[in-house]
């Protein structure tokens, strides 16, 4: 019988979270090997052509170093994943408002939005974002106004392991709903985010430890000194 994710006291409790995490990594591994091994079989091609024939393959010789960049960066990111999964337990949620358009109150770069209920205070909503866009490409699919019914039907329910206040980690569940995928990351990048506004949030010293837990620096909610991300 599968085990329900929200009985784990964190995410990284549920087996099927594991092997999906496991899953991601190995992944991740397969597309640096595969675009570094690609350049190089590239440039063993290259090897002996005539001029002109080099001269087409350089786009690949650039691309192919840009995505095993990517894809060393993306490292960073499973092992971040895994600290939040062994801080914070899934919720489950339906029907998350979430769309594409930008943020006023976000600092930086955004690539979509969802918006969560404020764990102190549950009458207020906050908004995580994509900070990249590396990844993002299934999910702004579904988030798009014009997607149509069955794309949309596939992120009508998430779950979600985080703080909104901090940081959280978002997935769609597989078919039988037992199972997540498509983990990615969502970032906390209200502008100002200082001590006033973790207070107006209701954040605890307790909340902000495992926001440190998960790499999160953020300031006790007495301070008005400015949170380094």
């Amino acid at each position: 019988m599968p085990v329900n994710p929200v009985e784990s006291s964190t995410a990284w409790g549920h087996p099927a979270t594991r092997r999906a995490w496991a899953g991601h990594v190995t992944m991740n591994f397969v597309s640096l090997l595969g675009w570094t091994g690609g350049w190089i079989a590239l440039l063993g091609i290259s090897i002996g052509m005539p001029e002109w024939v080099v001269w087409i393959l350089v786009p690949g010789f650039i691309y192919g170093p840009y995505r095993a960049a990517i894809q060393i960066y993306r490292f960073g990111s499973t092992i971040r994943m895994l600290r939040i999964l062994r801080t914070y337990p899934w919720q489950v949620l339906r029907d998350v408002p979430h769309g594409l358009t930008e943020r006023h109150e976000v600092a930086g770069r955004q690539y979509g939005w969802f918006e969560f209920l404020n764990p102190a205070r549950p009458e207020m909503s906050i908004a995580l974002v994509f900070g990249q866009h590396f990844g993002t490409g299934w999910w702004s699919r579904r988030m798009a106004p014009r997607s149509d019914a069955r794309l949309k039907s596939q992120i009508a329910t998430v779950w979600f392991a985080g703080d909104p206040r901090f940081v959280g980690l978002i997935a769609a569940p597989t078919r039988g709903g037992t199972a997540p995928r498509r983990l990615h990351i969502l970032e906390q990048r209200t502008a100002a985010r200082n001590g006033q506004v973790f207070s107006q949030w209701g954040a605890m010293p307790e909340d902000i430890a495992r926001g440190r837990r998960v790499g999160i620096r953020p300031v006790h909610p007495a301070s008005r000194t400015e949170a380094n991300p």
